[in-house]
């Protein structure tokens, strides 16, 4: 859904820009509450993994194709806060280096896909785990569903913002209308990527699942007919492959590294969702070229490497490696800042008589 200059006017992207920037600075100071020793180097990882997975586009109707957004993902995952910027540094990372979504849209993308997605999904998946019984299960299910409607409401932000500033003169009701349509489609993948990627780190790793912390529930014994507490027990110890993160973020890693590299070349070769509706319904008609159409990593390729598989892949891993390390230091970086913050709080004994 990364859509390219020209499609909104300069108002509204600027006013978008403007959206998107001050959700980045409360994000950047709501994820110094998320983040640890452990999940900062984790958030990386997701957002090298959302990287690698938006490189899957999959099928959902003849002739038109979907992929991961990531906002419910990483949400789920390492915060709501650190969610919305690891979705962010993906599009940054998309835009910069491989002319996939344009500059002056950047904050429409990041509004849109980042902001909606991650609120969206993530107010849902806490109404969700709330009444639902407190299990894991009820947490993959939960994602499932989080996922499923946040692409969906995603598509009909767009269609609010290029209602407001679009530059081409189109029916609103009937891009609404495939707008949404195709997305409840692609919500669907969505839903299923989500689902089996919680559903695998909680199998492994449930303590480093920021939407599952908090939801075991204690047993209870009923004494003269009343229900308490029962005593809890020692915990088991962990196996040796769950007791560090650090493989967790290895396994991450090469399942994205392999997904960028290897996986993208059988993706579909078919317009995605915002794709299919533009050129169907005159939205680009006003479409720009992207200012650094000619980088050397445009559309996905390596430039002067003629082997398409060969090329594709490359990009692929650099764009993972890339990710991982700038997504990474942001995160390192804020948890340092929340340190620092909290040394700076702590005040020097008083020594006076």
């Amino acid at each position: 859904m990364h859509a390219p200059d020209g499609f909104i006017n300069a108002p509204v992207s600027a006013a978008a820009g403007l959206v998107a920037a001050g959700a980045i600075a409360v994000s950047l100071r709501g994820a110094r509450r998320e983040l640890d020793e452990a999940t900062a180097p984790l958030a990386g990882l997701v957002a090298a993994f959302i990287f690698a997975v938006q490189m899957l586009n999959f099928p959902v109707a003849a002739g038109t194709s979907g992929h991961l957004l990531g906002g419910a993902l990483a949400a789920i995952l390492v915060g709501p806060f650190t969610g919305v910027l690891c979705v962010s540094v993906v599009l940054l990372m998309q835009a910069v280096l491989f002319a996939d979504g344009g500059l002056t849209a950047l904050g429409v993308n990041i509004t849109d896909m980042a902001i909606v997605t991650t609120v969206v999904a993530y107010a849902l998946f806490r109404g969700l785990v709330t009444v639902l019984p407190r299990t894991r299960r009820s947490v993959t299910v939960a994602s499932f569903v989080a996922a499923l409607v946040s692409v969906p409401a995603s598509a009909l932000v767009f269609t609010l913002l290029y209602a407001v500033g679009g530059t081409a003169d189109v029916s609103i009701g009937k891009v609404a209308t495939a707008m949404v349509g195709v997305h409840v489609l692609i919500g669907i993948g969505e839903a299923v990527i989500t689902a089996l990627t919680v559903g695998a780190v909680i199998a492994v790793r449930p303590d480093l699942v920021h939407g599952a912390r908090g939801l075991k529930q204690r047993l209870k014994l009923r004494v003269n007919g009343e229900l308490v507490d029962a005593p809890q027990a020692a915990p088991e110890p962990a196996p040796a492959a769950a007791r560090s993160s650090r493989t967790v973020w290895i396994t991450g890693l090469v399942a994205s590294l392999v997904l960028a590299g290897f996986v993208s070349f059988y993706a579909s070769a078919d317009p995605d969702g915002l794709e299919k509706v533009a050129t169907d319904h005159g939205i680009d008609q006003k479409a720009e070229e992207h200012a650094i159409a000619d980088s050397p990593l445009a559309d996905y390729g390596v430039e002067d490497v003629d082997d398409a598989r060969l090329s594709g892949g490359l990009a692929g891993v650099i764009g993972v490696g890339v990710t991982v390390v700038a997504g990474t230091g942001v995160f390192w970086a804020v948890r340092r800042r929340r340190t620092g913050d909290a040394a700076d709080a702590v005040s020097p004994a008083d020594t006076s008589v």
